[in-house]
């Protein structure tokens, strides 16, 4: 009798527990000078999880965000701690337009036009390096495929 509570009560735990989202792939992205070290979110889990719940993230680190099409995609921040600057990417790398955004907020922040892509950095690291629509970022063709 005392096993099955034990059973039970564990059972119980891990039901109540959340899913464990697989660690996302990482690459080296470039744009200029400057390296960016950058998880894939390239599934819908990943896409919806995003950085949500971060506390902090490194000042070259990022997150690219891989669509299965390019279109005018909006990121928001439920749930996000960190202000973030995101850049629209079409599906050559090139920077359509680049977002501010603040934290735990819902607001819509879209692509001006059709976007394959979208990285997230800590908010202001695009213009602290005087880059602007128009800059390519390099590495994007090493990104696992969306699902």
């Amino acid at each position: 009798m005392h096993q099955s509570l034990a059973f039970l009560a564990t059972l119980s735990l891990l039901l109540a527990a959340p899913p464990v989202v697989a660690e996302m792939p990482r690459i080296e992205l470039t744009t200029g000078f400057y390296r960016i070290d950058a998880e894939v979110a390239a599934d819908n889990p990943h896409r919806m999880r995003g950085l949500m719940h971060r506390r902090s993230m490194a000042a070259n680190q990022g997150m690219l965000f891989v669509f299965p099409l390019a279109a005018n995609h909006c990121m928001w921040m439920r749930n996000t701690l960190l202000p973030l600057s995101v850049a629209f990417l079409d599906e050559d790398g090139r920077i359509l337009n680049i977002e501010n955004m603040q934290p735990q907020t819902e607001d819509n922040h879209c692509a001006v036009k059709a976007a394959r892509y979208a990285l997230e950095m800590n908010l202001g690291w695009f213009s602290s390096k005087g880059i602007k629509p128009g800059a390519h970022i390099g590495g994007i063709e090493k990104a696992p495929a969306p699902q």
